[in-house]
């Protein structure tokens, strides 16, 4: 037996035909390359390492530590192609700078008017250009409105015979001590007219009003209610007048339904009569539940109806009344309005002082201003006012308007 097949074959050879063994001295790689064509093996391209990895030098490679995936070794030229490739991967990585993803920028949105081109006259007739639809004319702004004067209420107007005079009051007057309150008072009422009186506080109204009534005698002058001279023959002129003083002073330890009863009573009327009539005047005045309670305990409201009720009950020919709507609510205030007009109507007379301007312009047809106890104007609202309101030819009259100064102490702190 040869000494050929002693020899135990290679690790990992085939079974078939045996091919000649390269010696495994090393040999240069020109020499290799001119023995034997080069076969390179088939490669899987090579996942990309997460990681860098170390840079490979030839000399640090050997022949016997490469091998192919069955284990047998391979050639020098494949150790020289891994060699260089990996050379190559190396250097490429150290000349690539390294870059951080820069955080990605949120785009500015930016309005830029967008301008047409010029149109030029080749453009014209080489194509119709896109026209515009018409724009909706704008409507124009209402103008402001002109300032105007104000509106004036409509006066009222009777139709009253200057004849017949239910008041009439000449030459009036009367002093306290060295103060004069009233200096030659004359008015003239018509019969059927509802007469305002207006003034500011301290001006004589309330004096003038006690002496017409019968309450205050006068220094000097007449006064006639219906041709009655009041100081002449008072129990004649009274039974004509009723009367709402400013200074209420009523028996209020009577209930409604008692000082009713007492005040027609006094004016000569029987008990029928004034239980009829004080159950109108407390309907009328909203006095229903109120009349069997004490006066006293009446509110200021209340008590101004009861007394206004007690003047009307034996149905006077003239009413005085001396600020009837102080401290009266608006609708109470609106009834006394209506139930004095229905009065008027039937042929009675009004004669009122009030501070309320708007109020006597709208239902008085004639007005007196009195100013130091003097008349300044009188006459119908009209004649008044004088195309104005009746509370700017009052404020006129009575001195304009007082502006407040040294008042600054006010705005400061008490603390």
């Amino acid at each position: 037996m040869s000494s050929e097949s002693d020899t135990p074959p290679a690790q990992g050879a085939s079974s078939g035909p045996r091919t000649p063994r390269r010696t495994p001295a090393k040999a240069s790689a020109s020499t290799a390359k001119a023995a034997t064509p080069r076969q390179p093996a088939a490669r899987k391209p090579a996942a990309r390492p997460a990681a860098k990895r170390p840079a490979v030098k030839v000399e640090d490679v050997k022949v016997e530590d490469v091998k192919v995936e069955d284990g047998s070794a391979v050639d020098e030229m494949v150790v020289d192609d891994l060699v260089e490739a990996e050379l190559e991967a190396s250097a490429a990585q150290k000349a690539a700078p390294v870059k951080k993803p820069a955080a990605p920028r949120k785009p500015v949105q930016r309005k830029t008017p967008v301008r047409k081109p010029a149109a030029t006259a080749a453009d014209e007739t080489a194509a119709p250009v896109a026209t515009r639809a018409p724009r909706t004319p704008r409507t124009p702004r209402t103008p402001a409105k002109p300032r105007t004067a104000p509106v004036l209420p409509p006066s009222v107007v009777r139709d009253l015979d200057p004849s017949k005079i239910a008041l009439s009051i000449s030459g009036l007057s009367k002093k306290f001590g060295s103060t004069t309150a009233v200096a030659g008072v004359d008015i003239d009422v018509p019969q059927g007219s509802f007469y305002g009186i207006v003034g500011p506080n301290g001006a004589g109204k309330t004096t003038t009003l006690s002496m017409v009534t019968g309450l205050l005698r006068p220094d000097g002058g007449v006064v006639t209610v219906l041709e009655q001279d009041v100081w002449r023959d008072p129990a004649a002129a009274k039974r004509l007048i009723g009367v709402l003083p400013d200074r209420l002073r009523l028996f209020d330890r009577l209930t409604g339904r008692q000082l009713l009863h007492y005040s027609g009573s006094l004016r000569g009327l029987d008990s029928a009569t004034v239980r009829q009539r004080s159950e109108d005047l407390a309907t009328a005045f909203g006095l229903e539940d109120a009349l069997g309670r004490l006066v006293s305990d009446y509110s200021a409201g209340m008590t101004k109806k009861i007394a206004l009720a007690c003047s009307m009950i034996h149905s006077p020919r003239i009413l005085v009344l001396d600020e009837p709507f102080e401290s009266v609510d608006p609708v109470s205030a609106a009834n006394v309005v209506e139930i004095l007009e229905k009065y008027v109507t039937g042929g009675g007379t009004v004669v009122l002082s009030s501070h309320s301007m708007d109020m006597i312009q709208r239902v008085c047809d004639r007005v007196a201003i009195i100013v130091e106890g003097k008349v300044l104007a009188k006459g119908t609202v009209d004649e008044v006012r004088e195309g104005g309101t009746l509370e700017q030819r009052f404020v006129e009259l009575a001195g304009g308007r007082k502006s407040p100064e040294g008042m600054e102490w006010l705005l400061s702190s008490s603390d």
